[in-house]
């Protein structure tokens, strides 16, 4: 899986239609985790693309909130993505916004760990150290199960994408926890030229 698009141009792309700060963190965090991920499971040749593809998946959330995933392969294709991007995008909302269902490893992926993202990074803004770096699965397990916290992050979608990729809540929760662990540094550094 390779991709023409460099991160510097992604970024771009996702900046032309979000402005908000917390959707270019979401879009940074999801691309960091993925490019994590793709090395963890044996994808690290196809780590660019795991990374560009969960840097762009929300690129139709902020301005198109009604027609998202639904108008991100137009705005994909006047910029430069290929198909399987497009698709990979796009899966991410299978059976809640479009029919496209995630095949590839790497799209079940995007689809488990993009709402868990939001979940993780809200429960770390709760923490004294204000980071991920110390949490643990058990903590998180009380967030999750806590419906009124964080409650825009779809534990129905989390679990969904779990068993997706044929693994229990924990895997998939501290796999995500280890990845935002280890992107969180940087992250934080590319918001600051955000």
């Amino acid at each position: 899986m390779k991709t023409k698009l460099e991160k510097n141009e992604a970024l771009a792309l996702l900046k032309k239609y979000n402005k908000e700060p917390f959707h270019i963190l979401h879009g940074l965090t999801v691309g960091e985790v993925m490019r994590w991920y793709a090395g963890e499971l044996g994808y690290g040749e196809d780590s660019d693309f795991w990374e560009i593809a969960g840097l762009l998946h929300d690129i139709d959330f902020e301005m198109y909130p009604e027609e998202h995933c639904t108008k991100a392969p137009e705005l994909l294709r006047e910029g430069g993505a290929e198909e399987e991007l497009i698709h990979a995008v796009c899966s991410h909302g299978y059976g809640h916004r479009v029919d496209v269902k995630p095949e590839h490893e790497m799209e079940k992926v995007l689809y488990a760990v993009d709402e868990l993202t939001g979940l993780i990074g809200a429960a770390a803004k709760m923490r004294p150290s204000k980071s991920c770096k110390d949490m643990e699965v058990s903590s998180l397990k009380k967030k999750f199960k806590d419906k009124r916290f964080a409650a825009g992050c779809s534990r129905e979608i989390i679990a969904e994408g779990a068993e997706q990729l044929g693994w229990d809540l924990n895997k998939l929760m501290e796999m995500t926890i280890m990845a935002m662990r280890s992107c969180e540094d940087s992250v934080n550094r590319q918001m600051e030229e955000v």
